[in-house]
């Protein structure tokens, strides 16, 4: 166990270091994300959802109507809870499109959700590696961190989430929740 999670501890760290450091270029229309990201920065609740549904938007467009149809039918398999299924479409995505983020981020998921959270890291590290200010593999990320009981690191996740999209209303519940659990103690 111990093995395990010291593997997991120097995977997490490194994915952290990704996400407070990393200058990669992605893929996406920058111009149009980087418009929207400061949009985001800015906007009142109600507009925040909408911004963010338009960036979401964005992670989604792989360029190819092959891999558009991949990444439906792993998300479709998730809504259906079939994780093994989604897996495997998330899995062939990221094997024909490995540039694209979000293949990785949905493929993590869909590991977290079958609690394989070391590949669910490892897919986390290659999303932000490709689209640093991918808030929801953050989010993710954090999520993840909350189960292995690693509070106070989830709560960086989570600060770093709200440092791009300061709306987050999950991600705001949850940093609540965190600070409930540790009576108000810094995390």
């Amino acid at each position: 166990m111990g093995m395990s999670f010291q593997f997991l501890n120097r995977t997490v760290a490194s994915v952290l270091a990704i996400v407070l450091l990393s200058t990669v270029c992605w893929a996406a229309d920058q111009d149009k994300l980087d418009r929207l990201y400061g949009q985001l920065q800015d906007a009142e609740p109600a507009e925040a959802r909408r911004v963010a549904k338009e960036i979401e938007l964005e992670w989604s467009k792989s360029g190819s109507p092959a891999m558009d149809l991949l990444l439906k039918r792993g998300t479709d398999a998730m809504e259906a809870g079939d994780f093994a299924s989604a897996i495997g479409h998330f899995t062939a995505l990221t094997d024909h499109a490995p540039d694209f983020a979000e293949g990785w981020h949905r493929r993590a998921v869909a590991f977290a959700a079958s609690e394989m959270y070391g590949p669910a890291v490892d897919d986390l590290r290659h999303a932000l590696e490709l689209n640093p200010r991918h808030y929801d593999a953050i989010a993710a990320l954090g999520g993840i961190l909350v189960k292995i009981e690693k509070p106070e690191v989830a709560a960086q996740a989570f600060q770093q989430v709200l440092a791009i999209h300061p709306h987050y209303r999950e991600v705001t519940e949850a940093l609540e929740h965190l600070d409930s659990q540790t009576g108000g103690a810094d995390l």
